[in-house]
């Protein structure tokens, strides 16, 4: 039987690969770091942003945003990348990946925060560091040390919310996650089917509920009912022209 081909709208993605057999696919900083360099360059390439990300000895995991109908093609050329830079460093053939990556739509804010919390809390909750900023191959590593940045997380959602607050990173990120929420809710979001043209019809109500407002304050009204409506903060901004951090706030200071 045919696989089932993927169904890709605009939107978050957590996405999920395994080395083959699960072997060990990282074996020292350098092939870290690669990976890091690899995923940097193909997300500007395909105009990704990439949010969260954790490398695992023999998986890593993603928080990625895409615009455009790409992720398949994003996703080919960053295990090609890689699995030929490996395959040579080690004098190995054959594939390196265990099949097709795994990847879920955000369906929402509660999913998308659980999400963050989940993939930066990898490390600690395999028991391979005592503290979360021991570990250098997340992103909260780099979200923590100033001296350090990566160019592919200079969107990054805690980054556009948090700025470079780093106590406030640390808290957010190192909140509880309760594993039997992420089930449930990954379970509704798995393998993403929503048709492009729900999409459409979601980004034109919400265009009806915050478009020409006449000013600031009406302008703000509007935001916090199309929140109230279930949309996202990420879609707000983009349709008012603000930043997800700016329209944050408004919803916050109605609470």
């Amino acid at each position: 039987m045919p696989r089932k081909p993927r169904i890709e709208i605009a939107g978050f993605y957590h996405v999920i690969n395994r080395g083959v057999e699960q072997r060990t696919v990282f074996l020292d900083e350098d092939d870290f770091h690669t990976f890091e360099e690899l995923l940097c360059r193909s997300s500007k390439e395909f105009e990704i942003t990439v949010h969260n990300f954790c490398l695992m000895d023999n998986h890593y995991h993603l928080l990625i945003e895409i615009r455009k109908a790409n992720l398949a093609k994003f996703m080919k050329q960053l295990g090609m990348s890689y699995s030929i830079y490996f395959n040579k460093k080690y004098k190995r053939s054959g594939h390196l990946w265990q099949g097709r990556y795994k990847s879920w739509y955000v369906t929402d804010e509660r999913y998308l925060y659980t999400l963050i919390r989940y993939i930066e809390q990898n490390p600690l909750k395999a028991g391979m560091v005592k503290e979360l900023s021991e570990y250098r191959f997340c992103s909260f590593w780099y979200f923590v040390n100033e001296e350090s940045f990566l160019e592919c997380l200079k969107n990054a959602w805690l980054y556009e919310n948090y700025g470079k607050n780093i106590d406030e990173i640390r808290d957010f990120v190192l909140a509880s996650v309760d594993m039997d929420e992420l089930k449930e809710i990954s379970k509704a979001s798995s393998l993403v089917v929503a048709p492009l043209s729900e999409n459409r019809k979601t980004v034109e109500n919400l265009r009806e509920i915050v478009g020409n407002f006449q000013n600031k304050q009406e302008r703000n009204n509007r935001i916090i009912q199309a929140h109230k409506e279930g949309y996202s903060q990420q879609m707000i901004a983009k349709e008012v022209g603000l930043s997800q951090q700016a329209v944050g706030k408004i919803i916050k200071t109605k609470k």
